[in-house]
Order: structure tokens, then C-alpha cells, then sequence
């Protein structure tokens, strides 16, 4: 899906919006009937609460579902951290096309499950991180990398 400010980057040869104009153009973009700002940011924070839902909601089905089938699947801590994230992504891409987004979308929400994990997979493998910090900011970092997926395709995520 090709976003509105794509298409113009397109048609007029301009460079790409950066994430501050993107973030503008979530609060003044207009789609068929007028709605007003407030409502369009209030509808890009419901996704974004709901899309965070998603992904706890598949994180906490299928661990023990996983757990269930391979205990021992998890044992180390840096594949624990992908399957998390895979648990994850599976719930929040099942929402995101039941809500009828693309596949790229949803392709791209769920990398943004992977990013932080394997940003930190490096300083944890070369022992500078722990088994705690590689967990606990995999996760922190996920909501900000969720956030600027979004603010990619602010038309997809504000309507």
C-alpha cells in the first residue's frame, strides 16, 4: 500500500517527509469526511493501545501453548527473546489483518518486534549485556520501534 505522502514524494521528485513532517501530517490529513484533529490522533493512539493489546494478548497465549509442546525451546535466552518476539508478532499480525491492514504492514509491525531484539543479540553475545538488559530493553525498545512504523504510514494508522 502506497501512503498519500509517498505518492507526492513520487509525483513531485521532493525527498521523502521526515518522521517530524510525517507526525504533521497525521494530525492534519484529510480523508473523505472532515474529521478533526483530536479525533485522528485519538484514533492513531486506539490503534496503537490496540496493536500493543494484540501483541501481549499473543505473547501470553502462546508461550504456554509453547511451553506445552517444547519445553526446552527456551532454555537459552537469546532464542527465548525471538520466540517472545515471534509469539508476539504472531497476535498482533492476526489483529492487524482481522482490522484489514496489508500484508507489508504487517510485515513491517512485526520487524519491529525483531529490531530491538537484535540490536541487543550483539552486546549480549559478546557478554557487555545480560540475560536481564537484553530482556527487559528488547521489550522497552519495541513500543518506540511500533510508534515509528506507524508514523511511516500515518494514513494507514489514523482512520
Amino acid at each position: 500500500m502506497t501512503s498519500d505522502h509517498d505518492v507526492r514524494h513520487l509525483a513531485t521528485g521532493s525527498p521523502r517527509p521526515t518522521i517530524c513532517a510525517m507526525t504533521t501530517e497525521i494530525l492534519t490529513h484529510h480523508d473523505g469526511p472532515a474529521h478533526s484533529r483530536g479525533h485522528r490522533v485519538r484514533h492513531f493512539a486506539l490503534h496503537y493501545v490496540e496493536m500493543v493489546v494484540a501483541m501481549f494478548v499473543g505473547m501470553f497465549v502462546l508461550g504456554p501453548l509453547e511451553h506445552l509442546v517444547w519445553p526446552a525451546l527456551t532454555a537459552r535466552p537469546d532464542v527465548g527473546v525471538l520466540v517472545m518476539a515471534t509469539n508476539m508478532a504472531i497476535g498482533m499480525g492476526a489483529w492487524m489483518r482481522f482490522r484489514g491492514h496489508s500484508w507489508r504492514g504487517i510485515a513491517e509491525m512485526s520487524a519491529s518486534m525483531y529490531l530491538p531484539f537484535a540490536v541487543l543479540l550483539v552486546p549480549f553475545w559478546a557478554g557487555a549485556i545480560g540475560e536481564g538488559v537484553l530482556m527487559t530493553w528488547g521489550h522497552v525498545l519495541m513500543f518506540p520501534a511500533m510508534a515509528a512504523v506507524m508514523l511511516l504510514r500515518p494514513a494507514e494508522y489514523s482512520h
